[in-house]
């Protein structure tokens, strides 16, 4: 995490994230809003969409923890040196824990997609509960580090607390897209913000910021709050185009549903006629 490139991937990886979810509940509120009450089966697409979403979480966290623990300065599994008696590299062990809580919603999501024995919510209590453990990880993430630096990384702990507590509040209360769509909003937060963090700490070009100045602090501050107006109006174009689409799709596979029974009505009413016709 140490440059810009570890920031960046993160980064990248909870944008996309962000949108994925935006697409995926929409879709879901959709089919929601146009089914006969009491209709709880959703169809096969949408659970394929879980198996993927769960699988890519299993996948993305082993990964990371694979790469926090076998880079070439890694710790290579130990946590403490039995010569010097010192933490080895904590910093990547803190990295890889929070992989590994992600790792652990990846694996609730797809085992409620596929079995019905496991309780409705776990994977949404399981999503909240890694939120809370990067935030919390993150809060003792920077102490003793220069003024600006824990406070662009203390803004992070915005999105991801707010992330937290609106997806434990779906474990209670299922299905509301306000509720989904913050969830998803918070992660395109976050996802920019990393974004953020790597341009502060590590410009690719120009002079470096001082990381003791009040002003550059009031700065990223605001900076925070365009982020969260940027990342709300992502979502809700994003939402827009996505209902758009959805809705000028079914209105043509209505129109020719419709069409379909008009000619196959108007073919039945012409062969009665003719029957009809050759009795006389």
């Amino acid at each position: 995490m140490a440059n810009f490139g570890g920031h960046a991937i993160p980064g990248s990886f909870f944008l996309l994230y962000g949108f994925w979810l935006t697409v995926k509940h929409i879709l879901q509120h959709y089919w929601r809003s146009n089914q006969p009450k009491g209709k709880q089966i959703m169809p096969p697409l949408f659970k394929r969409m879980e198996y993927i979403e769960g699988g890519f979480h299993i996948f993305a966290s082993f990964v990371g923890i694979m790469v926090e623990q076998f880079v070439v300065d890694g710790p290579h599994a130990h946590l403490l040196n039995s010569e010097s008696h010192a933490w080895v590299k904590l910093m990547n062990w803190q990295h890889s824990t929070m992989y590994l809580f992600f790792g652990i919603a990846g694996i609730a999501m797809v085992a409620s997609a596929a079995s019905k024995l496991v309780p409705t919510g776990v994977d949404r209590l399981a999503m909240s509960v890694a939120l809370f453990v990067e935030g919390f990880l993150f809060y003792y993430h920077v102490h003793s580090r220069p003024p600006l630096d824990a406070h662009i990384h203390s803004l992070l702990l915005v999105a991801v607390f707010v992330g937290s507590a609106s997806t434990m509040l779906e474990v209670f209360i299922r299905d509301n897209i306000i509720l989904e769509l913050l969830r998803a909003c918070m992660f395109i937060l976050q996802g920019s913000w990393f974004y953020q963090i790597g341009f502060v700490l590590y410009p690719l070009s120009g002079p470096q910021w001082n990381l003791e100045e009040h002003s550059n602090i009031m700065f990223v501050t605001m900076c925070f709050c365009w982020h969260l107006a940027v990342a709300l109006l992502l979502v809700t174009c994003t939402s827009s185009l996505v209902s758009f689409m959805v809705k000028r799709f079914s209105a043509k596979g209505r129109d020719i549903e419709i069409g379909m029974r008009n000619t196959s009505s108007k073919s039945s009413s012409q062969k009665a006629l003719l029957e009809e016709s050759d009795e006389e």
